[in-house]
């Protein structure tokens, strides 16, 4: 109904109608993963391309140093190959390396050290550190082995190095990431005469693992038994590389963000009525707070939690307050609005309950007030036979005015008079009114009540 249907047209024969792409070719999701794929192993491959000749430099690092100090001032050279930084100790050890430069000072047979015109020194050396009484290092030439092929020395590392430990200064230690130490020291060496070799240069590598190295050398003397002996001393400057700071900062912001988010989750859930959509986001405060601790330990080379790094008191302790006070407060929201909305399910429950009768409640019965007698119309034996409904009857089918309307007109005595004198009879619901012309007099006197009740009587018997 209301609508029409083609004659002698089937549907294989309706127009279809085709949406213009405008020239561009939807993919597929299968496609779109590809394609995410291929990239995905695309940037993995180009990131590891770093790895290849990370360790392969242009030329060694003390290269062009040697050479200079071979062809300039030939002498003895102290290089330290490895710095050891310990903050917890607190220590740092530095590995040196004797080389010798310049042909009176070189051994034979050793030259191309860090491929350069050095080689290991051809004098025994004891070496002596922050005027210890005790030579920290013996160096003896003769112990240096010769290969049998080539007759060259070979460098063995426990022959031709010694380690050298010393205090380090933690007082900017709790200003993690942007801890800064200083480091200062003297270093001399004698021969097997007791005669002090001059140190032409200390040197160490400028990169550790978390820490950037810097070093400066300065050529001094100690005065021993009354006699200037020449020493080598040098100042470390021990600091943090960028990348370092810039990621243990980048995951300080992030905790800290999780943690702004833990308060947007409070002021959600407080919006929220139902329980179930606040529990979602008392999992997700309660992840944050699972992950921040994590987050503090991915931090590189980061001091321990009892050290009293200042990052410790800005960012991870008042991290770990608010998240913690996030997910209690949430919990009391939730256990808040279940109170509530358990009264609100009994306070509802409560009137049905009472309707089915099953919480019924002892009640006092009323007070049961006696019968009124039914009121008997004075006009009631001029009916003669009239069926009158009973006046409940009467209410129930909405005649309550026309009962007021008779009750009024029958207790009135004597009788109102008609117009016409003439007795109407008018629905079954109601009774009737006398009406009366006096004779004699106005009505409602005696002389007019008797023609009334006389000319009624006449009416009837007619």
């Amino acid at each position: 109904m209301g609508g029409t249907s083609p004659i002698g047209r089937s549907r294989s024969d309706a127009v279809q109608l085709h949406t213009s792409n405008g020239g561009i070719i939807p993919l597929q999701n299968v496609t779109i993963l590809i394609f995410t794929l291929i990239f995905s192993l695309l940037f993995i491959l180009a990131l590891s391309c770093s790895f290849i000749g990370g360790d392969e430099e242009d030329e060694p690092l003390f290269k062009s140093m040697l050479n200079d100090i071979a062809t300039n001032d030939p002498g003895l050279v102290m290089l330290g190959e490895n710095v050891d930084i310990d903050v917890d100790e607190p220590s740092v050890t530095v590995s040196w390396s004797l080389v010798a430069c310049g042909d009176s000072n070189e051994l034979d047979g050793s030259s191309g050290v860090h491929e350069s015109q050095c080689g290991l020194p051809s004098m025994a050396l004891w070496v002596y550190a922050d005027n210890s009484p005790e030579a920290i290092a013996i160096y003896d030439p003769s112990t240096i082995p010769f290969i049998r092929k080539t007759g060259q020395r070979r460098r063995i590392e426990n022959l031709v190095r010694f380690d050298s430990d010393h205090t380090l200064d933690v007082q900017k230690a709790r200003m993690y990431p942007f801890d800064t130490y200083l480091l200062t020291s003297t270093l001399r060496a004698v021969d097997a005469s007791n005669i002090t070799i001059p140190i032409r240069q200390l040197s160490t590598i400028e990169q550790v693992t978390s820490f950037l190295v810097e070093i400066s050398d300065v050529e001094s003397y100690e005065i021993i038994n009354g006699t200037q002996v020449p020493t080598r001393d040098f100042d470390l400057y021990i600091t943090r590389p960028g990348q370092l700071r810039f990621f243990a900062l980048l995951l300080f912001g992030i905790s800290w963000m999780l943690s702004h988010v833990t308060i947007g989750h409070v002021l959600l859930a407080r919006r929220l009525v139902d329980i179930k959509s606040m529990t979602k986001h008392l999992v997700s405060a309660f992840a944050i707070l699972l992950v921040i601790p994590q987050l503090r330990k991915s931090m590189p080379d980061s001091p321990a939690l009892d050290d009293g790094a200042l990052i410790d008191y800005i960012g991870f302790f008042p991290q770990m307050i608010i998240s913690a006070s996030c997910v209690l407060t949430i919990l009391l929201l939730i256990m808040l609005h279940s109170q509530t909305n358990r009264g609100a399910a009994i306070a509802t429950a409560a009137p049905a309950a009472h309707s089915q009768g099953v919480f019924q409640t002892p009640r006092t019965p009323a007070p049961a007030t006696p019968p009124i007698p039914p009121r008997k119309s004075p006009l009631k034996p001029f009916l003669l036979g009239a069926k009158v409904r009973s006046r409940p009857t009467a209410m129930e089918r909405g005649e309550a005015t026309c009962v007021k309307e008779e009750l009024n007109a029958g207790f009135v005595f004597p009788p109102i008079p008609h117009a016409n004198g003439i007795l109407h009879h008018r629905s079954r619901s109601s009774r009737f009114r006398l009406g009366t012309v006096g004779l004699g007099g106005p009505s409602g006197s005696a002389s007019g009540s008797k023609s009334s009740k006389s000319n009624t009587l006449k009416s009837l018997k007619e």
